[in-house]
């Protein structure tokens, strides 16, 4: 079993194949957190330690037993009110305006599969593929029930957390703070790996000591945001790629966050993840029930590569849904940086003929073909077809190239709307703004309230009445801005916009893919400004940024890497000077850092060389040879491009019969000394050949040396290396 309960110890254990997660009922109630990492049996309240601590508060009923104290003690589920002087996992106000809580241990239940939360993404699964625990905490005089949800994923050392608070008392109180898990460490010394950024240039990795006071992490931005990604790492100070401890923290949600971690007073380290504080204050009444969105954690003793396969591995199998699940994406040529909004019906069919050419799948048309939208100041939200654009009705175009072979795609931006559009002018309370104050723009858009069922329900019959006419193969799901104007007329508490926003959002998507189970949807928010596990649930593949510059690129996707899959990272090659920051990069380049991702152009073929077309064939082609492996095999960051000269990473097959490395230079200097690339996670003592040269290599060489990058000529040059394991 994944999930034990020693009657007599009165220790829930969880165990995966690798790891343990211990926690204890005491003889208060109280629910103690114990251990969590490698796999270990037996009890481990021994690590508990009592004693008479200076200004630490002690449990009424601990009597004259001052050695008692929560403040020194590992929540499972710290509150507000029990002593505790660290950072709360849930504060609540009663009616009355008392921040306090009391809650005890009430009763537990394990049920076979994976528990799943209303109305939010979860991870799921089989009634054989995991378990689940809910134990309960209750609050008597508030009437709060807390339950605490577990979901076991052996095969994947994943363990997941969410909170469902009900009220079943007589009287209303809020939820001021909810973090949906909450880690204490007695002992250690511990680095943070967070990933920060901005439009263009997000997922950037840095490590920072775990020092006392807190670091925190999160967005105010009703989006998970370009500028802070909600997955967290905690690693000991000599862990490595390959070696050393290692844990995970990953929000499966969409919307605001916060994430902390800090050591106090006594060296104990306090860990957690949820919703954003500010901004939120939910009313419970009496029956309703809360739901805090899920976090999924993952321990590694075998260092960062493990953890980050571990998370790889559970959000492509037990995230992400549908048909193109488990699919190959298709490889697409999309018209933005082609034509921008300046395009014709013929235009876009040249487009498609060119991209057909070039041995492509799809052809995708981008933003400009709705409304009256000919810049990005109008047309947000009137979901017509604008046919004298296209110069007929959309069939007629789609038809036509489908006619050719190619799968066609759209792109839309369901939650925003332009003051110039028919929907604002219609219904301009139907926009997040504050009354009396003049809203804040950005990019000349505002936010539509889908805190409400009436707007969220309007849009989405928009939008299917589009995808009703015709066939469409693919969905781009658009959001370009924050949120800052929050108030909803029909709130019952401002404090639940943003929550209950995000909820609209979840409800939208999840009736687009009920009602259109054969569509490939990407989400977007200006790129990765929302690339978070909670989309994933909804959209296979997330556009990875609006920067397609290949060198920064390879910062991008490494920092994604560590927390998504492969198949998840959209990545374009578009055309040089990269149109975001002038640089130049070889073609080849742009291919080999594009592949790592579902791949696809954006640029106008008709402006290629004979050469450049060339190159583009060979690249698709490549990709398709290989796109099996890159999209199921196990992923290794064999390099960093923060700090390397090369910038190198690897896919393995899962049996590893099959090996592909990619590497590209980032320094180039006069004589320079020779740069290794060395390999990961190779079975020992095989042999592998390379399938050019037809060369062989030793494993065990290969992953203590590696392979040098050949000298050459020019910047930032890429190399491919493929692989077959000699039987």
């Amino acid at each position: 079993m994944a999930i034990i309960f020693d009657e007599e110890k009165r220790t829930f254990s969880l165990h995966t194949r690798h790891t343990t997660y211990q926690m204890k009922i005491d003889k208060f109630g109280v629910l103690l957190h114990l251990y969590y990492g490698r796999k270990t049996e037996g009890c481990l309240d021994y690590l508990l330690t009592f004693a008479d601590r200076g200004f630490s508060g002690n449990l009424y009923d601990a009597g004259q037993d001052r050695t008692y104290s929560y403040d020194a003690l590992p929540q499972e589920f710290p509150y507000l009110g029990s002593g505790d002087y660290r950072s709360p996992a849930f504060v609540v106000k009663d009616n009355n305006g008392a921040l306090d809580c009391d809650l005890r241990f009430d009763s537990y239940f394990i049920s076979k599969g994976k528990y799943g939360l209303k109305g939010l993404p979860a991870v799921y699964a089989d009634q054989d593929q995991a378990e689940s625990l809910e134990v309960v905490l209750k609050d008597t005089r508030l009437g709060a029930k807390v339950s605490l949800l577990y979901g076991v994923l052996p095969k994947y050392d994943i363990i997941t957390r969410a909170v469902a608070v009900k009220n079943e008392g007589g009287a209303s109180f809020d939820i001021d703070k909810i973090a949906s898990a909450s880690l204490d460490f007695l002992t250690g010394s511990y680095d943070l790996i967070s990933f920060y950024g901005r439009h263009g240039m997000e997922r950037n990795y840095q490590r920072n000591k775990v020092s006392h006071g807190v670091q925190l992490i999160g967005s105010r931005r009703g989006a998970s945001s370009h500028q802070y990604n909600p997955l967290m790492i905690l690693t000991n100070p000599q862990t490595t790629e390959t070696q050393g401890s290692a844990w995970a923290m990953e929000f499966v949600y969409s919307g605001g966050f916060r994430g902390m971690v800090g050591k106090d007073q006594y060296n104990q380290t306090r860990w957690q993840m949820g919703l954003m504080a500010e901004q939120f204050s939910y009313p419970l009444e009496p029956g309703a029930v809360f739901y805090a969105p899920e976090v999924m954690m993952t321990y590694s003793s075998e260092g960062l590569s493990r953890l980050s396969n571990n998370l790889q591995s559970c959000i492509r199998s037990h995230v992400c849904r549908g048909r193109y699940k488990d699919q190959i994406r298709p490889v697409l040529l999309n018209s933005w940086e082609a034509c921008y909004f300046q395009f014709t019906g013929e235009k876009l069919l040249k487009l498609a003929r060119d991209a057909k050419d070039l041995g492509m799948d799809m052809f995708v048309l981008d933003d400009g073909w709705f409304g009256k939208r000919n810049d990005d100041n109008s047309g947000l939200g009137d979901w017509y077809v604008n046919e004298d654009k296209l110069g007929g009705k959309l069939k007629n175009l789609v038809d036509q190239i489908h006619d050719m072979g190619l799968l066609f795609g759209i792109w839309v931006e369901p939650e925003m709307v332009s003051e110039d559009s028919d929907l604002y002018r219609a219904h301009p309370d139907w926009a997040l703004t504050v009354p009396g104050r003049k809203p804040i723009r950005s990019r000349n858009q505002l936010v539509l309230d889908f805190s409400r069922k009436e707007v969220v329900d309007t849009i989405f019959d928009q939008i299917c009445q589009v995808l009703d006419q015709v066939r469409i193969d693919y969905l781009k799901w658009d959001y370009n801005r924050s949120i800052s104007d929050v108030y909803s007329q029909n709130a019952r508490d401002q404090g639940t916009v943003l929550y209950d926003y995000i909820l609209g959002l979840y409800d939208f998507l999840e009736r687009l893919t009920a009602r259109y189970p054969d569509l490939l949807i990407e989400g977007c928010s200006g790129g990765g400004g929302r690339f978070d596990a909670g989309m994933l649930y909804y959209t296979p593949q997330i556009w990875c940024s609006d920067n397609t510059d290949a060198v920064d690129r390879l910062r991008i996707q490494y920092g994604t890497s560590f927390g998504y899959p492969i198949s998840a990272m959209g990545a374009h090659v578009s055309a040089v000077p990269n149109e975001q920051s002038g640089r130049v990069t070889p073609l080849g380049t742009r291919g080999t850092v594009a592949m790592s991702g579902t791949f696809g152009y954006e640029l106008d073929p008709g402006k290629l060389s004979d050469k450049e077309k060339a190159e583009i064939r060979r690249q698709v082609a490549v990709r398709k040879q290989y796109a099996r492996l890159i999209f199921s095999g196990k992923y290794y960051r064999l390099s960093s491009p923060f700090t390397d000269p090369v910038g190198a990473w690897e896919f393995i097959s899962e049996d590893g019969n099959e090996l592909l490395v990619n590497a590209v230079t980032l320094e180039n200097h006069c004589n320079m000394p020779a740069t290794y690339v060395r390999f990961s996670g190779l079975p020992k003592d095989a042999i592998y050949k390379e399938t050019e040269t037809g060369r062989l290599y030793p494993s065990n060489a290969l992953q203590q040396i590696g392979i040098p990058v050949p000298f050459g000529m020019g910047e930032y040059r890429a190399f491919q290396w493929h692989f077959d394991r000699v039987r």
